[in-house]
């Protein structure tokens, strides 16, 4: 009897740590921290790396966490006939254009954050083209 409750003490701790490491990580959603309105470096590392990663391939922290896989934003311009096309990845960062990969609005719609930080419209829209322009310079030639 006593081996019998030994090995079910034993097969119920391994057990837990199995469903436990299977868990799906939770992402913890946290006000954002203001960033320089120039620097669309800054603004992809505060905002997107979590995710994204900071070399913007699809692999940050948060990723697992995640519906579905990222996409490698360094190959936005291969994706699209060797163009970058920014005025679509401004609007996807805005919130203006629905990506269906994305299943539920997993991506935070950035236009709503960058307006609750309590900025007017016009450093919403330059917040908005700096961090477009710095995809732009991840592009792989």
């Amino acid at each position: 009897m006593r081996v019998s409750i030994l090995t079910l003490l034993v097969w119920l701790a391994t057990a837990g740590v199995s469903s436990f490491a299977q868990q799906k990580p939770i992402i913890k959603h946290v006000p954002p921290d203001s960033t320089d309105v120039a620097s669309g470096e800054e603004m992809f590392r505060t905002y997107c790396a979590v995710c994204h990663g900071v070399d913007g391939r699809g692999a940050g922290p948060a990723a697992p966490a995640l519906n579905q896989g990222l996409p490698d934003l360094t190959q936005i311009s291969q994706r699209n006939g060797g163009k970058f096309p920014g005025f679509r990845i401004a609007n996807i960062i805005q919130g203006d254009v629905y990506i269906a990969a994305h299943g539920s609005r997993d991506m935070p719609t950035w236009g709503d954050v960058f307006r609750s930080m309590k900025r007017d419209e016009a450093t919403v829209k330059l917040r908005v083209h700096n961090l477009t322009h710095y995809l732009r310079s991840l592009q792989q030639k």
